[in-house]
């Protein structure tokens, strides 16, 4: 069965985090997601803040930048959400907006080989493993982890877009995270280079978890909010993006996506969704009986 999902966007101010979330969990959402855009909430504490105030809702980081961050900081907080939490917590990471990296001095010459080298460390300690690395980018010396997640370590997603990036997911993460300017036939493609990463690094046909992020709109003004965002992210000429309608067109849109390759599909409110708590209400309630 697809996963459904649905983000707390970032342009909203923190202290609203709590209603939404314990909404979700009381309205039987299975995933609520979060960013770590700059310079909005913090990735890591939001999730902890999130998963604390819930009983049951998973809650997905899609996704934390890694310049920001030296790789044993990440795989302490990831491990102590999964150690608090079993099972809830989702992590995804990413190269980072290279303008924004820009911005605190964290841009690399090669975000590819970075994401890389963190990836690979962030399994291995999350794993258990004692690590020494000298990369280009990261570098370790005998780091292991005190607490890693009980179990073999958790799931480690990535964001990927390019070709490139995506062939790494599938190398080098446990799952894809898809950003909504994806359509149905962006997701098939993101399967196969997926694939080609993982035949590459011998990795075989086991599992791999592809997320999506799906541009959703509801309510009377639906078709003009989903417009006026594809038209100010540049996505206007792209076919079959994003969905505006009820919640039969929105659950035939996620299955859509569910047919050309995702596991799960997050739906993802324009930024100026006047009732947030009113739209993941919406996806637990209306739309998620309606997806198979």
């Amino acid at each position: 069965m697809t996963e459904l999902g649905a983000v707390f966007r970032p342009q909203l101010a923190p202290e609203r985090l709590r209603s939404v979330a314990q909404l979700a969990d009381q309205a039987g959402l299975e995933e609520l997601w979060l960013w770590e855009d700059c310079f909005r909430e913090g990735g890591i504490s939001t999730a902890a803040a999130a998963l604390a105030w819930t009983e049951r809702v998973r809650v997905g980081v899609g996704l934390l930048p890694v310049p920001l961050r030296n790789v044993a900081i990440t795989a302490m907080e990831v491990a102590s959400l999964h150690r608090m939490f079993p099972g809830r917590a989702i992590v995804g990471v990413g190269h980072g907006v290279q303008d924004w990296m820009g911005q605190v001095g964290a841009r690399v010459e090669s975000p590819v080989t970075l994401l890389r080298e963190h990836l690979v460390a962030l399994r291995a300690l999350l794993g258990g493993e004692r690590l020494t690395t000298d990369g280009r980018y990261v570098k370790l010396d005998d780091v292991a982890l005190d607490w890693p997640p009980a179990g073999g370590g958790g799931e480690v997603l990535a964001g990927a877009t390019g070709p490139r990036t995506l062939r790494l997911t599938g190398e080098a993460a446990d799952g894809t995270i898809l950003t909504a300017a994806t359509n149905a036939e962006g997701v098939r493609k993101a399967r196969q280079l997926i694939q080609e990463g993982r035949q590459a690094a011998g990795r075989g046909d086991g599992p791999h978890s592809v997320v999506v992020y799906l541009l959703t709109a509801t309510g009377t003004d639906a078709d003009a909010r989903l417009r006026a965002e594809l038209v100010a992210e540049g996505l206007e000429s792209v076919p079959d993006l994003g969905v505006a309608g009820d919640a039969g067109a929105v659950a035939k849109a996620v299955e859509r996506l569910a047919e050309a390759g995702a596991d799960t599909v997050v739906l993802q409110p324009t930024g100026d969704e006047p009732d947030p708590e009113g739209f993941v209400r919406f996806v637990a309630e209306e739309v998620r009986p309606l997806v198979r």
